[in-house]
């Protein structure tokens, strides 16, 4: 039986690779996506959405445009990191689809609420959209069956500033939000996303495969693997919103330890800084389960084959 998922992204380069690794993964049903702000603005986030999906041939699945800015902070973009279009050197058609009329907090409230406790929900952008709807709409925290987040850095050095992870960093509000909700919550933070690294290698073997999806991955990653070497000394990429996918449907790839995990929104150096309480100092129950080790390679190789199989089924 197929899991059925929603994934709220800021569709830069990694989340355009997490999208398309759902769509090849068949133990997985993609029933939709809404889009906040984060490495790119929500009108472009938006257009990589459509285009991405269009791209794998998978323009039935819905697109919701939600939150622009977030909750309390000044809006934070990461041309940087994913270059101004947000897919680096990535140049896709202008998508023929529009996104769905509902606002991307409407959408998922009423997605998830016609069918509650069945639909996980990865989220792999800063967290506005999801804090905006279970404040709207509090039957969210008991309907969704789970939620899975690509963010925070536990005992990691930040990549948005020395202590902070960015989707964390760019609304600290809205994940400690959820932090506090009750849903049940999987972390995937920095420990274990940035052991994850995809190779030129690894993109190069992609290529034996003349397909849009092998040239899409290339072209995008390229300029994230500059990114890695000029400000980090990484060579290659690190993939994190397909490590967060991938733990919808193959959990065993990471180890994981239940804790009470926190973020700072008190200003200063640390804010937006996601700290757990390994030693439960504060005697306050786990409220997540956070993924600390993580078979590196082993999810590599399964995302390359994944990659593989779609781009041998979307062809030329």
């Amino acid at each position: 039986m197929t899991k059925r998922i929603l994934i709220d992204a800021d569709p830069g380069i990694d989340d355009a690779c997490a999208i398309l690794l759902a769509l090849a993964s068949p133990e997985l049903s993609l029933e939709g996506v809404s889009i906040v702000h984060g490495n790119c603005s929500l009108e472009q986030g938006t257009i990589n959405g459509l285009s991405i999906l269009e791209l794998a041939k998978a323009s039935h699945i819905p697109v919701a445009k939600g939150c622009e800015k977030p909750l309390v902070q000044p809006s934070l973009l990461a041309p940087e990191t994913h270059g101004n279009t947000g897919l680096g050197y990535a140049k896709l058609p202008d998508p023929q689809n529009r996104p769905v009329v509902q606002h991307g907090c409407d959408y998922l409230i009423e997605k998830i609420l016609s069918s509650p406790g069945e639909v996980t929900l990865v989220a792999i952008g800063p967290l506005t959209n999801v804090a905006l709807a279970i404040r709207q709409e509090p039957r969210l925290v008991h309907a969704i069956k789970e939620l899975i987040i690509m963010g925070g850095a536990i005992r990691h050095e930040g990549n948005a500033t020395a202590l902070a992870e960015f989707n964390t960093y760019a609304d600290p509000h809205a994940a400690h939000i959820l932090f506090h909700a009750g849903i049940p919550t999987t972390l995937a933070p920095l420990d274990v996303t940035y052991q994850c690294i995809l190779t030129s290698q690894d993109v190069e073997r992609l290529q034996n495969i003349d397909s849009p999806i092998s040239t899409f991955i290339k072209d995008a990653t390229r300029f994230y693997m500059e990114y890695h070497d000029d400000y980090q000394g990484i060579e290659g990429c690190v993939i994190n919103d397909p490590l967060a996918l991938a733990l919808t449907f193959a959990p065993e790839l990471c180890d994981y330890q239940e804790l009470p995990v926190d973020v700072d929104i008190s200003g200063g150096v640390s804010m937006g800084k996601t700290f757990a309480d390994f030693y439960n100092y504060e005697k306050k129950p786990a409220n997540m389960k956070v993924a600390l080790g993580v078979k590196a390679r082993d999810f590599v190789e399964l995302f390359l084959e994944r990659m593989e199989m779609l781009a041998g089924s979307v062809g030329v």
